[in-house]
């Protein structure tokens, strides 16, 4: 089995020495022994574990929940269906900030159109939508 120092882990999984380090810190890879020489060298499944965290990073998955995919991975018995329950959840979670995106994004719409860029911020739609009370102060 290979070993990598930190720098390496942190180029073959693409993120940042101290995204290991963080990752590290959490929980969610072990901390590797030290060589003769004082270096930390991890394992090949290390660069695996790490990789799975950055992409289970990239759909959305929280930390928590992150380690609860990594331990239900490894754990013997462990079933499927307790997989899909935390990606059904995330799912979700997802699906409400969509829908509270594309709100936000209605409603900007419509004060960018209302808005007449020749006229003066003190009555600025955009402006006095954010904060009514400050046009007044």
């Amino acid at each position: 089995m290979a070993a990598h120092t930190i720098g390496e882990v942190a180029r073959r999984v693409g993120i940042g020495v101290e995204t290991v380090r963080f990752y590290e810190r959490e929980g969610l890879v072990a901390s590797p022994p030290r060589s003769a020489s004082g270096y930390r060298l991890f394992p090949d499944d290390a660069v695996d574990r790490l990789r799975f965290v950055r992409r289970a990073k990239e759909l959305g998955f929280t930390l928590d929940e992150i380690r609860s995919l990594l331990d239900l991975r490894v754990r013997p018995g462990a079933a499927c269906d307790d997989v899909r329950e935390i990606a059904v959840a995330r799912l979700a979670d997802v699906e409400a900030r969509i829908a509270d995106l594309r709100r936000i994004a209605e409603v900007l719409g419509r004060l960018v159109t209302a808005c007449d860029a020749d006229r003066d911020t003190a009555d600025c739609p955009i402006l006095d939508a954010i904060a009514p009370e400050v046009r007044d102060a």
